[in-house]
């Protein structure tokens, strides 16, 4: 009986230590498309620096 309370209990906290993980993809993607819009800024400014 008690492996199966301290079982459910390690379910759980595997469960809830995810959802942080989960949701921190958003905000990587968020990031990545931030620094990929600077990139493009930088670049834009490059070309028009050489005409």
């Amino acid at each position: 009986m008690t492996t199966k309370i301290a079982r459910i209990i390690m379910i759980a906290g595997v469960a809830l230590a995810a959802v942080p993980a989960l949701s921190a993809c958003n905000t990587i993607e968020g990031a990545g498309k931030d620094v990929q819009a600077g990139g493009e800024a930088v670049s834009d400014a490059a070309k028009d620096a050489k005409n």
